[in-house]
Parts: structure tokens; sequence; C-alpha cells
């Protein structure tokens, strides 16, 4: 009975380090795109800066103004960093985004079409349209 809440708390542990890695993975996929879009990558150097980071949502590119300019920051805080960008870079960013959405969604299609290619049953194909006496 014992082996019981172990097991629980193992699994637990394993369900919990796949969500970080899964958070971790969309982060750093996020991080590429903007670096791919033009952002910069800052480490915040006065306390204004620092403020602003702090509040801004994890994982999300958020609209900034600072000192009268629009910019698009995506925080790092666990390294207290930030990916920043313009207006241009922006824009770029969600094509970028889009485009990996649209190439996503097309490979998923083709691996669903090839598996439904391939789902000949139990016995591999055996038996269908081959003529009589293959039956």
């Amino acid at each position: 009975m014992k082996h019981i809440p172990t097991l629980f708390k193992y699994l637990t542990a394993v369900a919990l380090l796949t969500f970080g890695v899964g958070c971790a993975s969309v982060q750093q996929e996020k991080e590429n795109l903007a670096i791919a879009a033009g952002f910069k990558v800052i480490t915040p150097k006065g306390a204004d800066q620092q403020a602003i980071l702090a509040k801004l949502p994890a994982r999300k590119v958020t609209p900034v103004t600072y000192k009268g300019k629009q910019y698009y920051v995506l925080p790092d805080a666990a390294n207290n960093q930030a990916y920043v960008g313009g207006p241009k870079q922006y824009q770029t960013y969600q094509q970028l985004r889009l485009a990996r959405q649209i190439s996503n969604d097309n490979l998923m299609a083709a691996q669903m079409n090839q598996d439904a290619a391939m789902n000949w049953g139990m016995w591999g194909g055996w038996g269908y349209g081959m003529g009589p006496g293959w039956y």
C-alpha cells in the first residue's frame, strides 16, 4: 500500500518536469523568433527599466512606451534581460509567428494524411482489392 503514494509522487514530479520543459521551450521559441525578427537583447540598466521589466507578463510580447517611443518587449526575467524591438521588428515577428503556425499546421495535416493512408488494419492491407481468392 505504501507503493501507491510513492508512485503518485513520482508521476507528479514527472508531470511537473514535463510541464516546465514545455514552458521553457515555448519561451525559447518566442526568443528565437524575436531575434530572427531583429529584436535586440538588452539588460535593464536603470531602476526605471528594472521596474518596467518586473511588471511585464512572462512569455508575452508587450507594447511599452518608453521616453516617448513605442517598443515591443519580450521579458526574460530569469536572466534579467529583455528582447526589445520597434514597430518594424514587431511586424516581422508577427509574420514569422504566422508562417511558423502555418508550417506547423501543414506538417500536422501531412502527418494525419500519412497516418490515414497507412491505416490498413490488423493485417497490413491483406485481403483488400486483391481479387477473388485473396480473402
